[in-house]
């Protein structure tokens, strides 16, 4: 099962380097925690283990492989933050992913151009702002990284079911 007293830590890694980078993670709202495996065998036992405390929202096709999101029974929390989503990707194929938590996803309400501009001095990761899919603006920190999208996941996830 998931350690979920791991993700204070996890969390309080990602705010410390963003603090370096003169950003303050109390300043977003943390929509989801990502949490990798490194096999879809793993990635199987772990959405049969979630799905017998909490709600999957939606299990779906991305980039060729499954991605399940759950509502969890009782957030994460964090300081000030409740964090209700835990995203469970399988790895992509060819790829080597360690377990364990890996990125948060926070909601912003301005363009990614404006945001960015307020943080000249980073290197911002703008792969996926041009997706069609709940585009992104990512910063990486070492092994982990923080997203940055429009909507929260919730809400794609609600507008894709209707």
């Amino acid at each position: 099962m998931i350690d979920f007293s791991l993700a204070q830590q996890f969390i309080e890694k990602i705010e410390a380097d963003l603090k370096v980078l003169g950003i303050n993670l109390d300043d977003f709202y943390i929509d989801h925690l990502c949490y990798r495996v490194a096999s879809t065998v793993r990635y199987n036992e772990l959405k049969s283990e979630l799905e017998k405390e909490h709600k999957l929202l939606h299990e779906a096709m991305i980039s060729s492989r499954p991605i399940a999101t759950y509502k969890l029974l009782e957030p994460v929390k964090y300081k000030h933050h409740r964090i209700p989503l835990l995203e469970l990707p399988a790895p992509k194929e060819d790829a080597d992913y360690k377990e364990g938590f890996e990125h948060i996803e926070c909601v912003i309400d301005e363009s990614f151009v404006s945001f960015s501009s307020k943080y000249e001095d980073i290197e911002f990761d703008w792969k996926g702002a041009q997706k069609n899919h709940n585009p992104e603006l990512r910063i990486k920190l070492g092994d982990l990284s923080i997203k940055f999208h429009h909507n929260s996941l919730e809400d794609v996830i609600k507008s894709e079911l209707k």
